[in-house]
């Protein structure tokens, strides 16, 4: 069946797919919740979640250097990668293994779209839509900031470098009610002299792993703001775990104003 991936790309598949690599760790957690146990059989070192897959499925390598004959070995009818987790020569050379489904996210309709389309992949639609009209119920209680205070989310140490628009935390950031101070796209390496004037500064869990000695070192920077180490997952992840992800932010919320 020909099929349109979130690149617009046209790609034909024999549906459903049986033999699945995920190359995403947040779209990797997503199938589990589909409840493909036996589909899915390959992942990257970085698919930690659910840890049982991680330890019991073959692992292909990293998402930005997949090891093609892993790959090939496996025999897979579909693999599954994303525009920006993954590198656009790794992608190129998969597709003469098999077809690859690519997503392309930078907001929560694009992740319920992913979902949903995921879903009609692998033959269960009907669980992709009740996971992604829960995650807009949980949604619907989120208890957003309302006076748009400034935050600069730091995702790596050496250079520095923040979140900026056009991307998926960025609009998480919005949702929670925060206006991003970093104004360039992507994400920016940013000299310490030109560190923005904030009320809060994130330090992401991931990919950096950012600890209570960075918080300590960026009070020098920061002096008036409030310093959190937060859950990077819940910022980036744009699969299931985006049904645990506003209750995290309600928590964070009250702790910022606590």
């Amino acid at each position: 069946m020909r099929v349109v991936d979130q690149m617009g790309q046209k790609l034909e598949v024999n549906l459903p797919a049986q033999r699945i690599v995920s190359l995403v760790p947040s779209q990797t957690e997503f199938l589990h919740a589909l409840g493909l146990d036996n589909e899915v059989i390959g992942l990257t070192k970085f698919c930690i979640h659910p840890n049982v897959w991680w330890h019991g499925k073959k692992r292909v390598g990293g998402t930005k250097n997949v090891d093609l004959e892993k790959v090939r070995l496996l025999s897979p009818d579909l693999i599954i990668g994303n525009k920006e987790e993954n590198s656009k020569e790794n992608i190129a050379d998969l597709k003469e293994i098999c077809p690859v489904w690519m997503s392309d996210i930078s907001n929560l309709e694009e992740a319920y779209e992913m979902m949903s389309e995921l879903g009609k992949l692998t033959n269960r639609e009907v669980r992709a839509e009740e996971i992604v009209a829960q995650i807009k119920k949980e949604f619907s209680e989120l208890q957003s900031l309302k006076n748009k205070p400034k935050v600069a989310y730091f995702i790596w140490k050496k250079p520095w470098m923040c979140v900026g628009k056009d991307t998926f935390v960025n609009h998480l950031l919005e949702v929670c009610g925060f206006e991003n101070a970093i104004v360039e796209d992507r994400y920016p390496a940013i000299e310490e002299s030109d560190f923005p004037d904030v009320d809060f500064v994130f330090l992401s869990s991931e990919p950096y792993p950012f600890k209570e000695k960075e918080m300590i070192e960026m009070k020098k920077f920061f002096s008036k703001a409030k310093i959190v180490v937060v859950d990077g997952e819940y910022f980036s992840w744009y699969g299931s775990r985006l049904l645990l992800a506003p209750r995290y932010f309600n928590s964070l919320l009250a702790t910022l104003h606590g």
